[in-house]
């Protein structure tokens, strides 16, 4: 074959280019490019990710310089090309785009969205502390929305939607939008599962102290850790490390430390709840032991131990405006707390999505039409299990919608408008499941709709469902029933193939019903977290929105709690209350608005084998995958079809300077004029658009970059014509300058000596005149005047504020590491200190904030603490100092401190910012310190950056020349300046700074008095009568009034 001209296998990176590819082909280059670790190939525009369950060097700093404004021809495959390519296409046409990565659980999406985000940031350029917290959300969702399953040992049980929000390239916000979250998995697990990762984390991240506060006691007794306490002694390490990572999200992210401090206690509380036992039987029940869960779930939840018993175990409906109550048995009781669990665990986690993108939100006074946005979609894969439920049935829906999406926009959608635009194009067979769609989301008759229906009568049965399925559905090839009348189950042929599903509990789990009861309970709990989200509504996409704190909506949410039907689904009024069903049906129509407004890009992501395991390739496995997501199709459609429809505007405008003949405007003809001299095939001119094959714009671009290329070489030429031209211009007037220099030093000693026998002469002359000849006039008397008034010199408060120094704390903009990142203003978060910047606010933020910050036990200040001094300051403090000398300076510029360091031939410089919950971090590092020493240890222990710098020994203060004199109060000044045993104690106005200079004596603290009047300055003034004398100066009254009047002559 490669005698032919076919390219060695395994080495084409677009297997859509391959003349021949089959369903074999296409499984052989993709194994063979797996063993190479070529993990990434392209079908067209569409690339394939294999998952290789091993870490891999492409993934570094250096990876990704190569994929910043690059044709795609011109690097490797990478998903640093989907960034690249997404966020090019919108700087140039300004419209939305989109990433969507689909594939089933385990093929690698959550890992693929990180990359794409990570270098959507690296591309723009991001330096401030808004990237790094966007970075930062996906570790902070992954531990509360992801598992261990069968399939993936990093699961996501949820689907989230991520719009990253730009204007004019440098990102401005971000997005997150929820679905479904797998809150069943909160109470039950399957076997060899896990819970959530954050309820592991907790066990292995927090101390002895900490775990007895939120009572968390053995994990092998909490009933909702179904396989007890195994991961906690296997992956203790790995955990462990998964708590910091948590910790340092929640941090840098925003969570205040009491927010991070009650959504640990509603943890600790949910696992409690778990432990609740019940006596009884089927018609009533009872708390068993309270001792056992009850009475700590309680005091976690901030509610009365009896009431929530009560809630437990009785049921509460309104009818008619009479309360009826009706006792539990056993089982109901067990639903009930299981419920109650499930329903916090969710609204926790819709607030922590809230918070989030509150945190994360734009500026309020960009404009909307000034915001172009990058969505990227990570989203539950197929599933099919040994037993699958509800659950199962939504995600497998939701992968529904997105093939669909998908073959809409590569094969459907091309159809219709070669059609609209009259291009020749044969028609071609493909696979549609758009039957599938219906089958679950139309109306009145539908899955969904008929759950609904089946839902709202309270003597349904999942089994009355399911006749009702049976009913209208038995004629469809797609739906089979078991054929045991008795059996829940029954069979969908999806796209990717048939799935069994079990309608068992599909009635309760689509309702997602609360005890009666329990949400007017939870509205009032001490625990500020869930009382907040409990007097929050469910939304109709099934997201939480949060009430207004103001008065009159407050008292509106009291009356619509007082009016709720007890036992109604949470948040729900006296309307008909949504069903998850309907919610997520919303959800879905919602997220194809958003993902239909953008220009999508696919990332097919494929899993190898079904072990999990490195350098294994499952032939059978591979082929399933690629069969059900329509890559073959894709490869046929994406070569015979036209995969690129720019405008006559839009190629106009780009590809203009390739044409060979004078064009003007963007019409039908000057777009073909264009395209006839390139010399390309196979396109063709529509009615509104120019019609490519997806190959044609990588060769019009490599076109372009040669005329580019010549335009700079003739531009180089021109330039350096006009520069010889220059420089022998200048060269010719430096040569007649030179000669005019030279004659003018020839005659300089001629005309010197003329000048002398000239000057001879005269001086002769008046030698011989009589001595009569000169009359002077006589000299005019002096006059007296007053002496000048002493100056009375104001106190230093009394001064204006001094002008900004030019060796100001601004000038850490200027780093001196190009990874430094700047933070933003905080906008007026800090504005009770005064005006950020000026040494008064810093003064009083240090005073009212951080006094004890830098403190030891003993009161005194750490040898390493600085007060407000310039980073010139600093570096003269640092200079004769060891390598890894330092100090860490409160910064006058914003609100923070400043650390700064010896290096071998100069200093560095770094910014410490303090998180919203109190803890420090170096600005572009992701490690989050409990105080400002626990980081000064870590980084005199751990590099500070990839040259293996560290911190050695602290830079302390000069021998009676303490800095920081200006943060501290008079009597607190005399106390430490007796405890560091200066011997004695300073002027009022502070300690010496660096130099020698004390707070009131340097620039940026106030202006330099000025010098006493000398005995000489007091002395009479004379007036020469000459008009060529001196002027007379006048000097000013002590009260700065008029002078006094001269007297007279």
């Amino acid at each position: 074959m490669a005698g032919l001209g076919r390219p060695p296998v395994g080495e084409v990176d677009d297997l859509a280019s391959l003349a021949h590819l089959d369903e074999e082909s296409l499984l052989v280059e993709l194994r063979t490019r797996y063993n190479k670790d070529t993990i990434y190939s392209y079908v067209g525009d569409i690339l394939v990710a294999l998952n290789p369950f091993k870490k891999l060097p492409i993934f570094d700093k250096k990876h990704a310089m190569k994929y910043k404004k690059v044709v795609k021809s011109h690097v490797p495959p990478h998903i640093y090309y989907v960034a690249d390519s997404a966020y090019q296409m919108m700087q140039e046409t300004g419209r939305n785009q989109c990433c969507v990565i689909s594939g089933e659980s385990g093929a690698g999406k959550t890992e693929s969205t990180k990359f794409i985000i990570s270098h959507l940031v690296e591309l723009c350029q991001g330096k401030t502390a808004l990237e790094q917290r966007i970075i930062q959300v996906n570790p902070l969702l992954e531990s509360f929305g992801n598992a261990q399953t069968i399939m993936n040992d990093n699961s996501s049980r949820f689907g989230k939607y991520i719009q990253l929000k730009f204007k004019q390239g440098q990102v401005l916000g971000a997005k997150i939008n929820e679905y479904l979250l797998e809150k069943s998995r909160v109470v039950r697990q399957a076997d060899q599962e896990r819970n959530f990762h954050v309820f592991y984390y907790l066990y292995c991240g927090l101390d002895e102290e900490d775990q007895a506060k939120y009572c968390l006691g053995s994990a092998s007794d909490k009933r909702y850790l179904s396989n007890g306490a195994g991961p906690l002694r296997t992956h203790k390490k790995e955990l462990s490390e998964g708590y910091d990572q948590l910790q340092t999200a929640m941090d840098l992210v925003g969570f205040e430390g009491l927010e991070q401090e009650n959504l640990f206690v509603a943890l600790g509380g949910i696992l409690n709840l778990g432990n609740v036992e019940f006596d009884g039987d089927t018609d009533r029940s009872s708390v068993g032991d309270p001792e056992l869960g009850l009475k700590n779930a309680a005091a976690l939840f901030g509610l009365d131990p009896m009431q929530l018993a009560d809630t437990l175990t009785v049921s509460v409906t309104v009818t008619r405006g009479e309360q009826i109550r009706r006792n539990l048995g056993v089982h109901k009781a067990a639903d009930a707390r299981d419920a109650i669990a499930k329903t916090i665990y969710g609204r926790l986690f819709s607030w922590i999505v809230n918070r989030v993108n509150n945190l994360l939100a734009p500026p309020v006074t960009v404009r909307q039409s000034d915001i172009a946005e990058i969505g990227i979609l990570d989203i539950f894969g197929f599933e099919k299990f040994d037993h699958n439920s509800f659950e199962q049935i939504c995600i497998n829906l939701a992968n529904e919608q997105l093939q669909f999406f998908f073959n809409q926009h590569i094969f459907t959608l091309e159809m219709e408008e070669y059609k609209r635009e009259g291009i020749d194009a044969a028609s071609i067979k493909f696979s549609d499941n758009k039957h599938i769609l219906s089958f679950f989301m139309q109306k009145p008759i539908g899955l969904l709709a008929l759950l609904d229906e089946e839902s709202h009568f309270p003597q349904a049965s999942d089994l009355s469902f399911l006749e009702k399925l049976s009913k209208n559905f038995k004629k469809l090839d797609f739906f089979e029933r078991a054929k045991d009348t008795s059996s829940t189950y029954f069979t969908v042929t999806h796209y990717a193939g048939a799935v069994e599903y079990d309608s068992d509990g599909f009635l309760e789990k689509n309702r997602d019903t609360l005890p009666g009861g329990i949400l007017e309970l939870l509205q009032i709990s001490k625990n500020t977290l869930l009382a907040t989200i409990f007097r929050g509504t469910i939304t109709r996409t099934g997201t939480l929105a949060l009430q207004s704190r103001r008065e009159n909506q407050r008292s509106r949410m009291k009356s619509r709690a007082v009016k709720a039907v007890r036992g109604a689904p949470a948040g729900k009024s006296t309307r008909k209350a949504m069903t998850v069903g309907s919610q997520f049906k919303s959800s879905l129509e919602v997220l194809m608005e958003k993902m239909n407004a953008g220009r999508p890009h696919f990332v097919r992501c494929i899993k190898p084998n079904k072990f999990k395991a490195s350098d294994c390739f499952e032939d059978d496995y591979v082929t399933a995958q690629l069969r059900y997501t329509g890559m073959l199709e894709t490869t046929r459609i994406r070569r015979e079809g036209f995969a690129v429809r720019p405008s006559f505007q839009e190629f106009f405008m780009r590809f203009h300077t390739l044409a060979k003949k004078k064009v003007n405007k963007p019409t039908p003809e000057s777009c073909r004029v264009i395209l006839q001299g390139t010399g390309l095939r196979e396109w063709q001119i529509g009615k509104t658009k120019v019609f490519l094959k997806y190959w044609h714009v990588e060769k019009l671009s490599e076109l372009l970059e040669k005329i580019h290329g010549a335009a700079t070489n003739l531009q180089r030429i021109a330039r350096g014509f006009i520069a010889r031209q220059r420089f022998k211009k200048l060269l010719a007037a430096g040569r007649r300058q030179a000669g005019l220099v030279a004659d003018f030093l020839e005659y300089l000693p001629r005309g010197a000596t003329k000048a002398g026998d000239r000057v001879a002469k005269l001086i002769q002359a008046d030698k011989a005149r009589p001595k009569d000849y000169f009359n002077p006039k006589k000299a005019a008397p002096a006059i007296d005047l007053p002496p000048p008034p002493t100056a009375t010199l104001p106190s230093n408060a009394d001064l204006p504020p001094p002008p900004p120094d030019d060796d100001d704390e601004d000038s850490e903009d200027e780093t001196d590491d190009f990874d430094e990142v700047i933070p933003k203003p905080s906008g007026n978060k800090n504005k009770r200190f005064g005006k950020m910047g000026t040494k008064a606010a810093s003064v009083r933020w240090f005073k009212e904030t951080q006094k004890t910050v830098a403190m030891q036990s003993d009161g005194r200040f750490h040898e390493w603490f600085h007060g407000i001094i310039t980073r010139r300051e600093a570096e003269q403090l640092l200079t004769e100092k060891s390598v890894g000398c330092f100090l860490v300076r409160v910064s006058e510029s914003r609100f923070g401190y400043s650390l700064s360091f010896r290096v071998s031939s100069r200093c560095k410089h770094y910014m410490i910012d303090q998180t919203p919950s109190g803890k420090f971090i170096i600005v572009g590092e992701p490690k989050v310190h409990k105080n400002l020493a626990s980081l000064v240890k870590y980084y005199q222990q751990n590099p500070i950056n990839e040259d293996g710098d560290l911190l050695s020994v602290p830079c302390g203060q000069e021998e009676e020349q303490l800095d920081y004199a200006d943060l501290l109060e008079e009597e607190e000044m005399a106390s430490m300046g007796s405890m560091a045993g200066r011997g004695r104690r300073p002027q009022s106005s502070g300690f010496a700074r660096p130099g020698g200079r004390s707070p009131g004596q340097v620039r940026r603290s106030g202006a330099r008095p000025p010098p006493a009047p000398s005995s000489s300055q007091q002395a009479r003034h004379h007036v020469g009568s000459r008009a060529g004398g001196s002027r007379l100066q006048q000097p000013t009254s002590p009260s700065g009034g008029a002078p006094p009047p001269l007297p007279p002559r």
